[in-house]
């Protein structure tokens, strides 16, 4: 007979402190029993740049003078922004949390599942999959086109650059005004159908950018991903994350070239304290499985006064340790134990009883 044991199981579970736990030990199993970690929650949180590069044209100078442009720019500029920010939670080893259960004959606790840093991730059961990361992957860049391509024999032979600003200027206007007339189809050589259409239109759209670039510039975007890691042990207000310069991009916390991004961590109080320890479960706290009883968290990521990202999860340091009895793994049980791999916290827990 399989019975599923609910969580408040956990309520009875005897407080943990500190006079068992194993700080010198390492973390792994063998026959005799094992030595594990609990997890402690570590915070990601990524945050990609948009790097915007301008590079003035090569008739910059007369673009008010032919296209009526104003206030073209004519230098060089780099200047980089925040464009997506995100919180999320992993697990790490608490080397300030290790334990020992040994394995004796009335034990069914010989099962466990370790994560390679030696958290224990389950007891008599397959270990939760713990979340992977995606490496960021930039999208691909567009290939450059080189406006000298689009030129006419006419404005190749120019003998001046200011010559070659007023013919090009004039091909652009030229192709302004065969767009009007496609779309208004009084052109010479109008085309057969919608998708000829839209290539011809596609096609002159191509020249019109390319050719104004010469005058207006252009501008390239290239996006990239920093990642900041922390593992806190108490609550943070305002605590410098990093600074992002506009020319220079992200620096470190201590350069003020840069404006500075901050990160709050609150502690939701949502686990109670534990009560005081009686001393008279002593030899009962010898025997069974320690487990975290994590606290909520919110990690806020702040621009100034505006918050950019925020996010709100358990996070095993701001709760309390409690031992699952070793009742629970005696002979008459066969018990399946599963611990979130970011938390140490109980995410299920089956006893099956033998027939």
């Amino acid at each position: 007979m399989k019975k599923t044991l609910i969580s408040c199981m956990l309520l009875a579970a005897t407080t943990a402190f500190s006079q068992t736990q194993i700080s010198d030990y390492k973390p792994g199993i063998t026959a005799e029993g094992a030595v594990y970690y609990l997890p402690k929650t570590a915070i990601r949180v990524a945050v990609k740049i948009e790097k915007t590069t301008y590079t003035p044209g090569e008739f910059c100078k007369y673009a008010e003078r032919y296209l009526r442009q104003k206030d073209v720019r004519q230098n060089a500029a780099v200047s980089h922004r925040v464009i997506d920010c995100s919180v999320m939670p992993y697990g790490v080893a608490d080397k300030s949390k290790a334990y020992a259960v040994k394995f004796n004959a009335r034990s069914a606790a010989a099962n466990l599942s370790l994560a390679d840093d030696g958290r224990l991730l389950s007891v008599n059961a397959a270990p939760t999959a713990e979340p992977v990361f995606k490496p960021f992957m930039a999208s691909p860049k567009p290939q450059p086109v080189n406006p000298r391509d689009y030129m006419s024999q006419e404005i190749l032979a120019a003998g001046s650059t200011p010559k070659m600003a007023e013919l090009t200027a004039r091909e652009i206007y030229d192709i302004r005004d065969s767009k009007n007339a496609l779309n208004r189809g009084e052109a010479d050589f109008m085309p057969k159908d919608g998708e000829q259409l839209r290539i011809m239109l596609d096609n002159l759209n191509t020249q019109d950018r390319t050719l104004s670039s010469l005058f207006v510039g252009t501008e390239c975007k290239d996006t990239t991903e920093v990642v900041f890691t922390l593992c806190p042990e108490m609550e943070v207000n305002r605590q410098v994350l990093f600074r992002l310069s506009k020319q220079l991009g992200v620096v470190d916390a201590d350069d003020l070239s840069g404006s500075p991004y901050y990160i709050n961590i609150k502690d939701l109080k949502t686990v109670p304290d534990a009560g005081p320890d009686d001393g008279k479960k002593k030899k009962e706290r010898e025997d069974g499985i320690y487990v975290n009883v994590p606290g909520k968290i919110l990690v806020e990521i702040l621009n100034g006064s505006n918050t950019i990202a925020d996010a709100e999860f358990s996070a095993g340091q701001f709760g309390r340790v409690e031992l699952l009895s070793g009742d629970l793994f005696n002979k008459r049980f066969t018990t399946h134990l599963w611990l979130n791999p970011i938390t140490g916290g109980v995410e299920k827990l089956e006893a099956e009883q033998p027939k």
